[in-house]
């Protein structure tokens, strides 16, 4: 067990961001400004800045670790796809990850309330990965690592060159999940945060688009994942995860189900053994 010390930089980023994420999970559906998480991303002077568009929220932040790198961690928050969650709470996992020797992106796209919703929001989580093709990377290992609704756009981004609106030169080697929502049907019968799925799709699903956007409809991946999920999470059911990995393996996926402490948000915690945990996984990788 770790002894209590002294509060480091780490810990209060984390904190600040589990506190965000805790706000924004009580909040109504009013967009707000992107100032924060550009402010945010760029605190860092090794910083690189990659824009995919031309809009606020179409960029992503790229970091390198001093010497050889393990591969590429791309980092996509989570919030139900709304505006009210931005890149910020990634950043802590982007820069422990980057001083663990990985190169990382910390990415933002357009969320529900400033301009994202089906197929933005998809556009631009697969043109932000697509980007590191011209960012002097070697990508031959590329995982994606998305929390919650990060989760779902972190597995779904695996697939996402099955489909002729993602043309893909940079694809996903593998996936690690936290706290996913990689089931957008049941996600929708159960009213996970208050209809966010019909908010993000527009539409229920029986509508074609599922096709597209459904991890859960893109089984098996060609790939291995990861669903890292906490049995006592209350904003995203395990039964998330469980029925993921369960439908993945009989379709012969190389997929696993890891359980940890923490709730829904341990797993965003860089002090946590989730994190921990998480760190295993991308260990056993490189």
């Amino acid at each position: 067990m770790r002894r209590p010390g002294p509060v480091s930089r780490r810990a209060l980023l984390a904190a600040v961001g589990v506190l965000s994420a805790l706000a924004a999970c009580g909040a109504d559906d009013t967009s707000r400004p992107d100032e924060p998480a550009q402010d945010a991303t760029t605190e860092d002077p090794m910083t690189e800045r990659l824009t995919y568009g031309d809009d606020p929220s179409q960029f992503a932040d790229l970091r390198r670790p001093d010497g050889a790198s393990r591969g590429v961690v791309v980092v996509i928050h989570g919030g139900f796809w709304k505006a009210e969650y931005d890149a910020s709470l990634g950043v802590p996992l982007a820069k422990d990850l980057t001083d663990r020797g990985w190169t990382t992106l910390n990415v933002e796209y357009r969320r529900v309330g400033n301009g994202g919703g089906f197929p933005a929001t998809f556009d631009d989580v697969h043109a932000a990965i697509e980007a590191l093709a011209d960012a002097d990377v070697d990508t031959s290992t590329v995982v994606t690592l998305g929390h919650s609704a990060g989760g779902h756009l972190a597995t779904w981004a695996a697939a996402r060159g099955r489909f002729e609106p993602w043309p893909t030169t940079v694809p996903v080697t593998h996936v690690v999940s936290q706290a996913g929502v990689v089931d957008l049907t049941a996600a929708y019968d159960q009213q996970l945060g208050t209809g966010a799925v019909e908010a993000l799709m527009g539409s229920a699903p029986d509508s074609p688009d599922y096709e597209l956007a459904d991890p859960a409809r893109h089984v098996p991946l060609e790939v291995p994942a990861w669903m890292v999920h906490a049995p006592d999470d209350d904003v995203v059911p395990i039964s998330q995860s469980r029925d993921y990995v369960a439908a993945a393996r009989t379709a012969g996926a190389d997929a696993e189900l890891v359980e940890v402490e923490g709730g829904h948000f341990g797993v965003i915690d860089v002090e946590s053994t989730a994190w921990a945990d998480i760190v295993a996984v991308l260990d056993s990788i490189a």
